[in-house]
């Protein structure tokens, strides 16, 4: 629970500084103990860096994915934003590679394998698979959410039903 530090500003909050990892071997139970936890974590946060760093952060925690990051819409391009993972591409081109292409799109792309994706942007060789969720505001795709697994397969529609679920916690204010 959340407690005032200072009354001179409304936001300085303590959050706590630890998740509750479940050890489930079933993803969906392994969802349903962090989307509330992320939940917790973004309320009374109105920064947005803040708090996507702090879903990147859990998500990375509690599954243990190679990359997970943000990219923000910025006029024609994606521009890294928060992420946990090895050094990324800065920009990406509306259309270009997965990211790109969802952005584009405005849905959820599932690649189970990245070498098999026309145009796929190796931002590190390490990465096999990969989904990439759009994060709407006003109707509008304002951000993607990346996340990249040195495993191939690794994403499936239970990945992409809960992960669109937390980018909906996203608040642009």
């Amino acid at each position: 629970m959340p407690y005032l530090l200072s009354t001179q500003h409304p936001y300085l909050y303590r959050m706590a500084e630890n998740l509750n990892i479940t050890t489930s071997t079933d993803k969906s139970e392994q969802y349903q103990s962090l989307i509330p936890q992320i939940a917790a974590l973004l309320s009374g946060e109105p920064d947005l860096v803040a708090n996507l760093a702090n879903i990147c952060a859990a998500l990375r925690e509690q599954f243990k994915w190679f990359w997970v990051g943000f990219y923000l819409v910025k006029g024609d391009e994606l521009v890294l934003g928060p992420f946990q993972g090895t050094v990324a591409c800065t920009r990406i081109a509306k259309g270009r590679g997965v990211c790109g292409a969802a952005w584009q799109q405005g849905k959820t792309l599932l690649v189970p394998d990245v070498d098999a994706f026309p145009g796929h942007i190796a931002c590190s060789s390490l990465s096999r698979s990969e989904i990439v969720v759009p994060v709407f505001d006003k109707g509008l795709v304002a951000a993607v959410l990346d996340v990249d697994s040195e495993t191939l397969n690794q994403f499936d529609e239970t990945d992409a039903d809960y992960l669109e679920q937390i980018v909906k916690l996203v608040n642009f204010i």
